[in-house]
């Protein structure tokens, strides 16, 4: 019998680990078809479009400039919390997720469709769903956020009551995951711009300093992806749920409407500003895209495709 070349049976045996998948590299993505094998969603509740050029967070604008944004993806109505950390996670508005009020905790009308946790189809479930070895977890401020994010599809979640300070605590727990886990999906959602909204108002020396701390302790998690070898195959999202104007939020004015949307990382495009419209519920789907999620048709937000490469 005639022996087969030796470099053909390398080349052969190299096919059928691709095939199998179990290569050389095999195990080292969770899903290499995926556009980036991580994200991380960083909320800051209450911050406002208005703000951010007046703002000093250079760690928050080097991601502008790395990545894309708008400054004029609108809120839904009313403009305030559970309604729009909702429609962001469940890609609908409260029409058909239920949720309508600052602190809902249950759909206060009845959600249009419900998923096995009982909930309205989520970012999160939809993650799980595809890839239950997926590490997705949530870490936040505001107790009210448990109630929105699908806690049955979380690997970790963790509610740290906001110190009122330099929101140090959450951070710290934000990093020891990051370099313990290297999350598939992680949100982390600040609570002090908010607060702060509310007990010295909007567009204030306050308000700004806040803003700059918010933006130190940014850099430090984008410093932990950076340590665990996470970052260049990560996508960033930084965003908010609604603005304020005075010492309130809920109506109608731009101020309160129009919050930031920052994506960069890998496969993202070094665009600039972009001017397509941009509603809370576009946010799900856009996430979904990253891991070439279908869907669900009872959503209907849609993803800003124009930021991937």
């Amino acid at each position: 019998m005639q022996k087969m070349n030796p470099i053909i049976g390398v080349l052969l045996l190299l096919f059928i680990f691709s095939l199998a998948g179990c290569g050389p590299d095999a195990g080292k993505d969770s899903n290499p078809a995926w556009k980036a094998q991580h994200v991380v969603f960083i909320g800051l509740d209450g911050w406002g479009s208005y703000s951010v050029e007046k703002a000093d967070m250079p760690n928050v604008k080097q991601l502008m400039k790395e990545g894309s944004y708008t400054l004029q993806k609108r809120t839904v109505l009313p403009s305030s919390s559970a309604v729009n950390w909702a429609s962001m996670f469940m890609g609908a508005g409260p029409e058909l997720h239920g949720y309508t009020t600052w602190g809902s905790q249950t759909p206060d009308l009845p959600s249009r469709e419900l998923n096995r946790n009982g909930m309205f189809p989520n970012i999160f479930n939809l993650l799980k769903e595809a890839a239950p070895e997926a590490e997705i977890g949530a870490i936040y401020e505001w107790d009210g956020i448990k109630y929105l994010i699908d806690t049955l599809s979380l690997n970790y979640y963790r509610n740290v009551p906001n110190d009122n300070k330099l929101n140090t605590e959450l951070t710290r727990f934000a990093v020891k995951y990051v370099k313990e886990k290297k999350p598939t999906l992680a949100a982390f959602i600040y609570d002090s711009p908010d607060d702060v909204g509310h007990a010295d108002g909007h567009d204030t020396p306050g308000y700004y300093a806040k803003l700059k701390e918010l933006d130190d302790q940014i850099g430090e998690i984008i410093n932990a992806m950076k340590e665990t070898g996470m970052y260049d195959n990560s996508i960033i999202i930084v965003t908010s749920d609604h603005g304020g104007i005075d010492k309130g939020h809920g109506g109608i004015t731009m101020m309160e409407m129009e919050t930031p949307f920052i994506i960069a990382g890998k496969g993202i495009q070094q665009g600039g500003e972009f001017q397509e419209s941009m509603m809370q519920f576009d946010v799900a789907p856009t996430i979904a895209d990253i891991f070439h999620l279908g869907p669900p048709q009872v959503w209907v937000g849609r993803s800003m495709k124009q930021v991937f490469y």
